[in-house]
């Protein structure tokens, strides 16, 4: 097993340096960079000479949008990165890791307890929907999960907004905290106050995501009913109860480790959509936000961070096979 980690090791490498490449070709590309968004007004008007905007150019080695050019401006950033120097961020004017640990903690927070409760939820849904295929509960389940999905983030987010929030008053919606909590509240009042906030949008990422699991789930768990040791189980006595959760459940896990492999950049990376609906000062949000004006450090800087994550995540499914099936090997 050493030796197989040490290859994805290796092959994760190869992987991460073209994910950057592309992503930092991607940015450079972009119509408009930070720093011509920024001063264009004032070089229209003549505040600002052509000569001094070249020079803020070339400090930070966006002078040349030529192939090669770009190619000098993003080795001049791996160099940078390899070295553990992130950057400072174009618009927040801070360095690059302070932003990510400083905003990392709401969005961990919100995607942790709602990857709880989807798993709490799904899993067991997707069992009972298949123990009873073509029941009520089946059919029931299956219909709201469709419906669940075919809502998009932006839509549903707003809509709870609409109806919670606007129409019945029962939440407020931007921020974590609410406008008329006095400064000096307790931790505590505070503490509950920022969880009140966070019920809506918790419950949007919640809907969103159950119906996939839930379907993976209960059709892994249709094909290891019909399997023949399911048969033989059953033939030899076992309840009902004790097939389901010791030979069914097991096994429908398999598949499901896939499905869960890249719940570790969600966990950390936040949910950009999401965040930016409901105002949370998340991650994903500032990461949305760095993209959007071409904050090259901080937008590089948080895709490799995701990237990494997802190799992790990708390269722990696979040991995770090996620890739920004793039969599959790793080999080198």
């Amino acid at each position: 097993m050493v030796k197989y980690i040490i290859k994805r090791l290796l092959l994760s490498l190869f992987i991460l340096l073209g994910v950057s490449l592309i992503i930092y070709i991607l940015i450079r590309m972009m119509p408009l960079s930070y720093f011509e968004t920024q001063f264009l007004p004032q070089l229209n008007s003549g505040v600002m000479t052509q000569e001094e905007f070249n020079r803020i150019l070339a400090l930070y080695g966006l002078d040349d949008n030529s192939f090669f050019g770009i190619l000098k401006g993003y080795w001049g950033w791996l160099t940078a990165f390899v070295q553990g120097d992130f950057g400072t961020s174009f618009q927040y004017g801070e360095k690059v890791e302070v932003i990510i640990r400083d905003n990392m903690g709401i969005s961990f927070g919100i995607s942790f307890v709602s990857l709880l409760l989807e798993i709490v939820i799904a899993i067991p849904l997707g069992i009972k929907c298949a123990c009873n295929q073509y029941g009520k509960i089946d059919y029931t389940a299956t219909v709201l999960c469709m419906v669940g999905m075919a809502f998009p983030t932006f839509f549903l987010g707003n809509l709870m907004i609409k109806w919670f929030a606007v129409d019945l008053g029962w939440f407020e919606t931007g921020g974590l905290v609410s406008a008329a909590l006095p400064k000096d509240a307790g931790a505590l009042t505070r503490f509950f106050d920022m969880l009140w906030h966070l019920v809506l949008p918790i419950f949007v990422m919640v809907v969103l995501s159950i119906g996939g699991l839930m379907r993976y789930t209960r059709t892994n768990t249709l094909e290891v009913l019909n399997a023949d040791y399911i048969r033989t189980a059953r033939a030899k006595g076992l309840s009902e109860r004790k097939v389901i959760y010791k030979h069914v459940f097991r096994n429908t896990m398999i598949p499901l480790v896939t499905q869960l492999s890249f719940t570790l950049p969600t966990l950390f990376g936040g949910a950009m959509i999401t965040e930016t609906v409901f105002g949370i000062p998340g991650i994903g949000q500032i990461a949305y936000n760095a993209l959007k004006v071409g904050d090259i450090p901080l937008a590089m800087s948080y895709n490799m961070f995701i990237a990494m994550l997802t190799v992790v995540g990708i390269l722990l499914a696979d040991i995770m096979y090996a620890v739920v099936d004793p039969r599959v090997k790793l080999v080198g």
